[in-house]
Formats: C-alpha cells, structure tokens, sequence
C-alpha cells in the first residue's frame, strides 16, 4: 500500500510539474529520478560483497589502501579518536551522505536505484549482471575517477592520500550532476 501511495503522490507531482514546462527544464534527468524516487537506502556492504577489482587493485582487492579509502570515503563513516580528560572517545565523522552515495551510485551506474536483489542483481546496459567493478588507473592518466556507466565500473587514480581521492570524487559526482563534464 505504501508503494502504491508513494508511486501516486510522483505521478500527481509529475503532472502538475509536466504541464509547466518551464519547471522541468531545470532539472536533468538524474535531479529528477532522486526528486521523482527519493533517496535509495543503499547497503554499502552488499554493494563491497558485490565488487569487483581490476587493474592494481585485482591482487589486493579490498585490502588496497585506495580501495580502502574509497569505501571509507563512501560509506560517510570515518572513526576519529577524541581525548577528553582521561577519557578516550571515539566519535562518528560524516563522509559522504546519503545523497553523495546515490550520486557515486548515479555516476558510476546511470542510475541511484539498486536492484531488488541487491548489487548483486546489478545489470549493464546490455542487460547481463555486471559487477561493480573498481580498475585502478594512474594518476597521470587523470587525476579524477572516470565513470563507465555500461558496465558499471568506476577507474580510480592511485592516489597518494584519502584527502586526495575524496577531493577529486567529490568533484567528479558534484560536476556529473550540474552537467559539466570533467574530459
């Protein structure tokens, strides 16, 4: 029922809206699934079970340290340790929020839906299950992370610092959504 009430109320919006066309042109099309759709919940850790590391990273996979920095990066949650007094505390420090990880989704995948299956289910644009893949490219190829969206597969520079990736990443997603391109 809650499906069918959220699917109504985006059809009532989307009418309104179609008949002011002025309204939709300054949206693009992935303003508009995140508008239309709201915010998935993405399982980062279904999303890391079902990677995928090519290039640099095949060998150690999730253990690289960039990789490793990708996904603390993506997974908004980085431990600081905090002294108070003589007391030791760790304390939750944002990264990427929830919309920044549909985003890195959108900009990887062409879309910020997951499959119902989860990542797993994750289809290119031919319609077969392709991974989310991780390919490690050199910094000197390009310093921001290129997206294939065909196959789901984003190549990431090797970079030398998390504050690094999570610069030239934050870059590369907010640039996708205003249209500009990074080439």
């Amino acid at each position: 029922m809650m499906l069918f009430l959220r699917y109504k109320v985006s059809v009532d919006c989307l009418r309104v809206i179609s008949k002011q066309q002025a309204l939709l042109s300054v949206f693009d099309f992935q303003e508009l699934e995140l508008l239309l759709c709201g915010l998935p919940e993405i399982d980062i850790e279904d999303w890391k079970r079902n990677t995928e590391y090519t290039g640099d990273f095949e060998r150690k996979g999730a253990s690289h340290k960039v990789v490793k920095w990708f996904w603390e990066v993506s997974i908004g949650r980085q431990i600081a340790i905090v002294f108070f007094s003589d007391n030791l505390k760790q304390v939750v420090v944002d990264d990427f929020n929830e919309e920044h990880k549909a985003r890195l989704l959108q900009f990887v995948t062409g879309t910020s839906g997951v499959p119902a299956q989860g990542f797993r289910a994750l289809q290119g644009n031919d319609n077969n299950i392709r991974k989310f893949t991780v390919n490690s490219i050199p910094e000197t190829v390009s310093v921001f992370p290129k997206a294939h969206t065909c196959f789901n597969r984003i190549d990431l520079p090797l970079y030398d610092s998390k504050k690094k990736l999570k610069k030239f990443l934050t870059m590369a997603i907010q640039m996708e959504a205003t249209g500009f391109d990074i080439d």
